[in-house]
């Protein structure tokens, strides 16, 4: 007599639908900075005086820095140039700053996991729905090794609740762009010594630090009277 037939295997239950992770969209554009963001500027310098412990030191004026940054012969990449990071919850609309003859803005789009809270988000807009998150000012120099111009970068500032998201390397990389555009040689900086964060940042982004050279600055009294010296 032949053997009963095993019972049939019994069906697998479906594996539960996974879902990918909620993100929330951020479109971001690097543009030049006009006269109409000093204010903005002003605040964001003065907040960067804070975190780099430096507000001693702090004495710039709205008024100081459209004299300086904007005056009438100032051409931006060969005079002081000052690079604005926005953001925006939606596409930017087309204005005035597509449409500037020295620089055409970068924008992109970012995937966020976590929804950025700006408290300063009204005293950073701009418009309705774009937000200043931060600033890189630059201006050229020159390397007599190299033969060639480069750039000099006196600030990258990025405001606190956008940090750690890759804003800072969005603006480095926007000088960093314009350097090779150019054909310029080089860009550099300063970090503070206690930046451990920043100095992990540029050695990551292939930078070289080179700790064997110093600062060495005339300003204030001792730049007057230096200056003033037969």
């Amino acid at each position: 007599m032949a053997a009963a037939a095993p019972p049939p295997a019994p069906t697998p239950a479906p594996e539960p639908a996974t879902s990918l992770p909620e993100t929330t969209p951020l479109f971001t554009r690097i543009r030049l900075a006009t006269l109409a963001d000093v204010p903005h500027i002003h605040k964001l310098i003065h907040q960067m005086a804070v975190f780099e412990r430096l507000t001693h030191l702090f004495s710039a004026t709205e008024s100081s820095l459209a004299a300086t940054l904007f005056s009438p012969t100032a051409q931006p990449f060969h005079s002081f140039t000052l690079f604005l990071l926005e953001a925006s919850p939606k596409p930017f609309a087309v204005s005035s700053v597509d449409s500037n003859p020295f620089f055409t803005p970068i924008t992109k789009y970012v995937n966020l996991s976590i929804p950025i809270e700006d408290p300063e988000r009204e005293t950073f807009k701009t418009t309705d729905d774009v937000t200043v998150v931060g600033f890189v000012l630059f201006f050229p120099n020159y390397s007599t090794f190299l033969g060639k111009p480069g750039f000099y970068v006196e600030d990258l500032f990025v405001r606190e609740c956008y940090r750690r998201k890759g804003f800072g390397r969005m603006l480095l990389s926007a000088v960093a762009k314009q350097a090779v555009k150019m054909e310029y040689g080089r860009v550099e900086w300063v970090v503070l010594d206690w930046n451990v964060n920043a100095i992990k940042f540029y050695e990551e982004m292939g930078a070289d630090l080179l700790n064997e050279w110093r600062i060495c600055r005339l300003t204030g009294e001792a730049l007057q009277a230096y200056g003033g010296a037969d």
